[in-house]
């Protein structure tokens, strides 16, 4: 374990409140972090005080000033070396994102990958952050769009995904030229230590001014102090829905921006027509990946009739194959949940559903014994279920995944469509027709939908968020960088005359 710890240079006790390259000293309270994997002791880090908060924020207001005029070119020079210590670091990072979170050591590489990605994404932007330019109805006048860079951007990050989010938010508004302060999840502290002490390294060789990437670690109270502060006039939040309003009611009382991204409660369509060597490999990862603690995890099977009990047996087969252990090691599919509260929820979920009525097609558990002495491994489930139960329409984040049976296309999109998150979704189909009703706007409702492959393993090229109690937020790709930014319209009257817009007339 000592290996990749020293290469990401951890501590058996570390700070929790970074400037950038500068560490503040802190009384606050001190973050164990386990291993789910093992429930050994990774490391201690400590949080931050209010005080702490205060001095983050005055030195981000402070290089605010200077990043701002760095020319947005040169700022994506800076995100294009942190690509590059990200690849130096990425086996040791992905060893720790996997140690300490607990998904598998192929999806922490893919995790970091993520972060080097949108780093490269990130670079190409900063010589595209255009505006437009339009015809004035007055003679003599130009006009146009331009963007500036809004100033602190408050980063809120969940457990499941500790580096990746961080890094998907923090290169794209640096190169827009904010500043930004990161309070990642209590959980997972150790992996936001290191991606700042990665980030450190290249900010300091390239003089960046401190401050321009800060670090607050701790509970909801710094993340309360963080949404209500005046200062900081966009948060990225992402977490469970019942976080995200609270983070949006604050936010909305001060006027201020909000960028959120909350729970899923992600379906798969399996119609009469699809290709099953397409779709059951799709629906395993999607809901055992991360061992369901992924945002676009798949929840539901919505299959049609004429395949449910051929792709349920198959779907029994396939769970019987899956190797449960240590994250670490390649050969297995499932890690463990976060902590044993995750691991109440799921025996909690599994409960009310055989309370419910449900019929059980893949016992759960918790798994005991050898290799399993961290208390937070647990068998995936399937359950056959009504889409209207209340444990359905929840989201539990455990691989617990739901089959549900249709027998007309139209009652499989309003089952798909009838929960209250809107994340996720995915059809599996050869028909033409069907794709694209389903890609149509009376088909899913959800802010991603994909045809002929899963809900989970979104790319970076495309804004990633959803709808409804997902909370509407876009990050990532495409065109989620104008978030970070305001928008200004220009006009430039260049002619010896004064006229009005809508041919009003004012003469003195």
């Amino acid at each position: 374990m000592k290996d990749f710890l020293e290469a990401l240079e951890l501590n058996d006790i570390n700070e929790g409140t970074s400037t950038g390259s500068t560490w503040l000293t802190s009384n606050g309270q001190t973050y164990e972090s386990f291993s789910p994997t093992d429930g050994k002791l990774i490391g201690k880090v400590k949080g931050s005080t209010v005080e702490n908060y205060e001095a983050v924020v005055q030195k981000a207001q402070e290089a605010f000033k200077e990043w701002r005029m760095v020319p947005a070119p040169l700022r994506g020079e800076v995100v294009r070396q942190i690509g590059e210590a990200l690849r130096e670091k990425k086996e040791a990072l992905g060893k720790l994102v996997s140690y300490e979170m607990g998904k598998s050591y192929q999806e922490g590489l893919g995790e970091v990958q993520e972060m080097i990605d949108i780093c490269d994404f990130a670079v190409g932007l900063s010589r595209q952050l255009h505006g437009l330019t339009m015809h004035s109805e007055r003679p003599m006048h130009r006009m146009y769009e331009q963007y500036h860079p809004l100033g602190i951007v408050g980063i809120i990050s969940a457990f499941n995904f500790p580096v990746a989010v961080w890094a998907w938010n923090s290169m794209i508004a640096w190169v827009c030229g904010d500043v930004c302060i990161w309070k990642p999840s209590e959980k997972v502290p150790l992996c936001a230590v290191a991606c700042m002490k990665i980030a450190a390294g290249v900010f300091e060789k390239n003089n960046v001014p401190e401050g321009v990437n800060g670090l607050v670690v701790g509970d909801y109270n710094i993340g309360e102090l963080m949404t209500n502060d005046l200062r900081v006039p966009l948060i990225s939040a992402t977490g469970s829905i019942r976080m995200g309003k609270k983070v949006g009611e604050a936010v909305g009382k001060r006027l201020g921006k909000s960028i959120l991204e909350l729970g899923g409660n992600n379906a798969i369509i399996i119609t009469e027509h699809a290709d099953l060597k397409v779709a059951i490999p799709g629906i395993v990862f999607g809901a055992v990946g991360t061992a369901g603690q992924r945002c676009t995890s798949t929840r539901r099977l919505i299959i049609h009739e004429s395949l449910y009990d051929e792709i349920r047996e198959t779907l029994v087969k396939a769970y019987k194959q899956l190797r449960i252990g240590d994250p670490l090691d390649s050969n297995n599919h499932v890690g463990p949940l976060i902590d044993k509260d995750a691991v109440a929820s799921y025996e909690a979920a599994l409960n009310t559903i055989v309370e419910s009525g449900g019929k059980i097609a893949v016992e759960g558990g918790v798994l005991e014994g050898e290799g399993y002495e961290s208390g937070c491994y647990v068998k995936p489930a399937i359950a056959e279920v009504n889409n209207e139960w209340e444990i359905v329409q929840e989201e539990t984040f455990a691989p617990i995944l739901y089959l549900i049976k249709y027998s007309d296309f139209d009652e499989a999109l309003a089952i798909q469509n009838g929960v209250r998150q809107g994340l996720s979704s995915a059809i599996m189909t050869t028909n033409m027709r069907q794709s694209e009703i389903f890609l149509s706007h009376h088909g899913s409702d959800c802010g991603i939908a994909n045809v002929n492959i899963g809900t989970s393993g979104a790319e970076i090229g495309g804004a990633f968020g959803g709808e409804k109690e997902t909370g509407g937020g876009r990050e990532s790709g495409s065109d989620a960088w104008k978030a970070y930014m305001r928008r200004q319209t220009n006009t430039t009257n260049w002619g010896t005359e004064l006229p009005l817009a809508q041919g009003i007339k004012f003469d003195l």
